[in-house]
C-alpha cells in the first residue's frame, strides 16, 4: 500500500480508445489531490476535468461585484439559502462491487482512498441499492413470499453478503 504523502500526485492519463482518458490507479499508483481547504471569503476554488485531458485541475479565484462578459454570467445571491449539502458521493452497486473486488489488496486500498480520504476526492456518503438493481447479474430481492408482511422469509443473499455488507 501506498504511503499518505503530502501533496497532489498528478494523473497518469490512459486512453482505452473510447474518446476520453481515465487516471491510472493500480496497487503501485494513484493520482492525489492536495486536501481541501475552504476558501477565504469572496473567493472560490474550481476543480475543472474535460474530455480533453484536465483531470481535477485546480484553479481559484475571486468573485466580483460585478462584471460584463459576453461568455459567461453567474449571479449569487448569498442571502438566500435553499438547502444544506450533507455532502458528495456514488453508488455502490454490485456491478461497482465486483470490479473493485477482481483487483489486488494494494489496488482496493489504492482506489477506495482516492474515492474517501483527504488526499483524494473526500466522498463522505455512499448509497447501497437495496436488493438487486439494474447494475446486477441477476434478480433478486429480499422477500418473495407473497404477504410476509412479518418478513419471516427476509434473507440476504450471496451478494448482499460478499458485495454491499
Amino acid at each position: 500500500t501506498l504511503p499518505c504523502l503530502p501533496g497532489a500526485r498528478p494523473c497518469i492519463p490512459k486512453d482505452f480508445g473510447r474518446g476520453s482518458l481515465v487516471c491510472v490507479c493500480n496497487a503501485t499508483y494513484c493520482d492525489t489531490l492536495d486536501p481541501l481547504v475552504l476558501p477565504a471569503p469572496g473567493s472560490y476554488v474550481k476543480y475543472e476535468s474535460s474530455k480533453a485531458g484536465k483531470r481535477l485541475e485546480r484553479s481559484e479565484g475571486r468573485f466580483q461585484s460585478s462584471l460584463r462578459t459576453p461568455e459567461l454570467l453567474l449571479t449569487l445571491n448569498i442571502s438566500t439559502l435553499y438547502q444544506r449539502v450533507k455532502g458528495f458521493g456514488g453508488s455502490l452497486s454490485d456491478a461497482a462491487a465486483m470490479n473493485i473486488l477482481k483487483l489486488s489488496k494494494q489496488a482496493q486500498d489504492n482506489l477506495l482512498r482516492s474515492y474517501f480520504s483527504e488526499s483524494g476526492i473526500e466522498y463522505n456518503l455512499i448509497r447501497i441499492p437495496m436488493a438487486c438493481s439494474d447494475f446486477s447479474v441477476r434478480p433478486y430481492s429480499y422477500d418473495d413470499v407473497p404477504k410476509d408482511y412479518e418478513l419471516k422469509h427476509f434473507r440476504l443473499v450471496d451478494e448482499d453478503v460478499k458485495m454491499k455488507v
